[in-house]
């Protein structure tokens, strides 16, 4: 499992070496991966049908409970499959639809990244590792969905998406490490035998909602739902891919992976169902005002997230089976209608439904493959959409609010009708527009990826039995849930049939009254200022403006400034911790311990201090501050630190070369500060001398723990053969530390020399 991982992040690799090839006609073999590992998560069909679970476990950080744990299960074979299936299908298509791309080879490699992160996500069995893929999910989607980077629509996509999945990657941090806290493992197969001790902790409600912020987020909920649509700003590839197989569904299998650990518990469960149905209403109504193909498809996919949401809060065993189901029937639909937009817009320029019309005319085949998939968008029979919109209804009438979840799921299944009649429908029916009677069917490259994912949307919902053993079967065992079910085509004349029936009467209604309209989408946007994305993004302008604000008054660009604030905050910090544990008592009789050269040297740092204040003369200040480093040398030699006093001395000794060569070059002294501003700085340095002073005497009277001064003592030169101890722990113990401050000071010192260079170049062209 971890090899298929890396697999997809070696072949991006390859890239920078095969890139010219991968231009040409070479790339349509770059599918072989995702083929090659779709086929590899097939074998594991038959294994779980038996009822079998299979891991991986490969040592990382053990110390810290961080290991490469893989799990193949129900669920993450039906998402692992997902993501190389379909993502098979984005790669052999985006070989025609990207044809000639001088940045195709940038966009298989992102694609590569993507498919091995998600595939990351989906067999972790570590929260740890987890996270560490989520996050990669958030940033090769944000080069996916930038990737026409000379569009400013397409940066500002790429990165408020990346700004509110980030967010909720800091919450699933947060939330992970809690979990793991309590449950004493980051293992999620060993935190579900810890359910009952992490759901009666205190902090389980912040757990929950933790979690909540990072699939919320990931999975486009109420109210991070807008940064979905504006993703579509993307190829059509990466909005396939990104919609039906892959990182919006994320956030629905972090909710399903935790349900065993985190569910069956009202806090967990009405928070879900609640976000879930407002989610799924509120987008699906977006989807009458909508014009454009791709944000048509964009607002059904927020919708089907939502419906989804809303099962894992009913959280029942029928609930979950039907959200299993769904999951493979939306990424089915779904892709499959991505694909056929984006031959549409190849072809004929255009994605607005208002002006497209006929296409069958001249694409019948590819009107035949939006038409199964339009079917089952709409859970008409006999497509897989049917058999999942049953079992939702059913799922629904089980609840102790049955009615009103029926029909509100209703509701949104019949917008989800009208949706999908439009795009996969609408455009080929009625009169050809002359503008497009020349059109013809693409290459068979780009047609026929669609054209398999329509079939299964039809055999699936024929012969739904396949799917039961080896996928939905498992899933259900992992999630814990009541296996006893039977998935078919037909469940006879019942309540459910009369739901269906109706939903399908309100569905064909409106496609047949509301047809698609500019005026629709002007007037919608009228209101946009109420939308939970303007309301959001008028709270980051005042935040932009507050931290503005606040960055010019404390960065101001006066190191001064920056110096004076960092000592006032060090002194604040330490003075209220010294004043409430400060446990230090003078000893009278240990001034008799001073000797004469001790207080000599004393005096002399002392009177070198004030004449560095005073002095109006900078040379003088650096030979005073010379003087007291001198004095500090001194007080080393005499406490038995001869190392340390040698490279003290030669340490001050070169700064104040340094600073004599570089103030010989300064004008004259200036007075820059005022007598009120110097006796402020006067108390602000006192006050840091004496919070310092406080705590390295009652640094003196806490006992000391010689545990790792003795390791370095008695293994420097066991181990690395020296017993100079402090040279050992520079060079060997610490020495990537050391290598690490080498290499900085290297760089350094080339910017500084790079920059003198450029100056005596600019002088010389001046000269010139």
């Amino acid at each position: 499992m971890l090899i298929a991982i890396l697999t997809c992040f070696l072949f991006s690799l390859s890239l920078v070496i095969a890139h010219k090839w991968i231009k040409g006609k070479g790339a349509i073999i770059t599918s072989l991966i995702p083929i090659g590992l779709f086929g590899y998560f097939l074998s594991f069909i038959p294994i779980l049908a038996k009822g079998a679970v299979v891991r991986e476990y490969v040592r990382w950080i053990p110390s810290l409970g961080v290991n490469f744990s893989l799990v193949i299960d129900g669920l993450s074979l039906i998402f692992a499959l997902m993501i190389t299936g379909i993502g098979a299908l984005v790669f052999i298509y985006t070989s025609v639809y990207l044809k000639g791309h001088r940045y195709l080879d940038r966009f298989y490699g992102y694609l590569g990244v993507f498919m091995g992160a998600m595939l990351g996500v989906v067999l972790s069995d570590n929260l740890i590792t987890l996270f560490l893929f989520w996050e990669l999910t958030s940033i090769s989607s944000f080069f996916l969905i930038g990737f026409n980077n000379d569009k400013e629509d397409s940066r500002k996509s790429a990165i408020l998406a990346l700004a509110i999945t980030g967010l909720g990657g800091m919450l699933l941090l947060a939330g992970v490490i809690l979990l793991g806290h309590i449950g004493g493992t980051y293992t999620i197969s060993e935190l579900i035998t810890q359910k009952g001790i992490i759901q009666q902790n205190p902090i389980y409600l912040i757990i929950i909602w933790l979690i909540f912020g990072a699939a919320f987020t990931k999975s486009a909920q109420f109210p991070f739902h807008f940064w979905l649509p504006g993703a579509m700003k993307a190829p059509t590839p990466v909005s396939t891919y990104l919609h039906s197989a892959t990182m919006v569904k994320a956030g629905v299998y972090l909710l399903l992976r935790l349900t065993p650990v985190l569910g069956d518990n009202p806090l967990w469960n009405t928070p879900l169902l609640i976000v879930g149905a407002i989610t799924m209403l509120y987008a699906a109504f977006h989807t009458l005002f909508r014009t454009d193909l791709k944000a048509i498809l964009a607002y059904s996919t927020i919708a089907a997230l939502g419906i989804l949401t809303f099962l894992i809060g009913i959280g029942t065993s029928a609930a979950l089976l039907a959200a299993v189901v769904f999951i493979i029937i939306h990424a089915t639909y779904k892709a499959t209608l991505f694909l056929v937009t984006g031959i549409i817009d190849h072809e004929t320029g255009t994605r607005d439904s208002t002006r497209l019309s006929g296409l069958a005319k001249v694409m019948m085949p590819l009107a035949l493959i939006a038409f199964f998939a339009a079917l089952s968008h709409g859970g008409i029979p006999p497509t897989f959409g049917f058999v999942g919109k049953d079992l939702i209804y059913e799922s629904t009438l089980g609840h102790t609010n049955g009615f009103l979840l029926t029909i509100l799921s209703v509701l949104t299944n019949a917008l989800l009708l009208y949706a999908g009649l439009v795009a996969g429908l609408k455009p080929f029916t009625g009169k050809l527009p002359s503008e497009f009677s020349k059109l013809h069917m693409p290459s068979p490259v780009m047609w026929l990826p669609p054209a398999m994912l329509s079939v299964l949307c039809l055999v699936f919902g024929l012969f739904p039995s396949i799917l039961e053993a080896g996928l939905v079967r498992p899933a259900l065992v992992f999630l814990g849930k009541n296996t006893d079910f039977h998935l078919q085509l037909w469940h006879g004349f019942n309540e459910i049939l009369l739901y269906s029936a109706l939903t399908l009467g309100l569905g064909i209604g409106l496609y047949c009254i509301m047809k698609p309209s500019a005026k629709k989408e002007t007037f919608i946007s009228q209101v946009q200022w109420a939308s939970p994305q303007h309301i959001i993004e008028q709270f980051a302008q005042i935040f932009e403006k507050i931290s503005l604000m606040w960055s010019r008054f404390l960065q101001n660009g006066y190191l001064t400034i920056y110096v004076k604030n960092t000592i006032l905050v060090a002194t604040l910090i330490l003075g209220y911790s010294l004043w409430n544990n400060f446990s230090y008592r003078l000893d009278p009789a240990s001034f008799s311990e001073i000797t004469f050269h001790e207080v000599v040297i004393l005096i002399v740092v002392i009177v070198a201090i004030i004449f560095a204040t005073l002095t109006q003369s900078r040379l003088a200040a650096v030979a005073s501050l010379g003087l007291l480093s001198f004095g500090m040398c001194m007080i080393f030699m005499m406490y038995s630190a001869p190392d340390l006093a040698m490279t003290q001395f030669s340490i001050d000794t070169l700064t104040v070369v340094l600073f004599v060569l570089i103030l010989y070059k300064l004008p004259n002294y200036l007075k820059i500060h005022t007598q009120k501003i110097k006796l402020l700085d006067g108390i602000l340095a006192l006050s840091f001398g004496a919070v310092i002073t406080i705590m390295c005497l009652e640094v003196l009277t806490t006992p000391q723990n010689t545990e790792v001064s003795s390791f370095y003592a008695q293994n420097s030169y066991i181990q690395a053969h020296g017993k100079n101890i402090v040279n050992v722990i520079l060079v060997d113990f610490r020495g990537a530390d050391t290598m690490m401050e080498i290499s900085v000071l290297s760089i350094a010192a080339i910017g500084v020399f790079g920059l003198i260079k450029l100056r005596l170049k600019t002088k010389e062209r001046f000269k010139a």
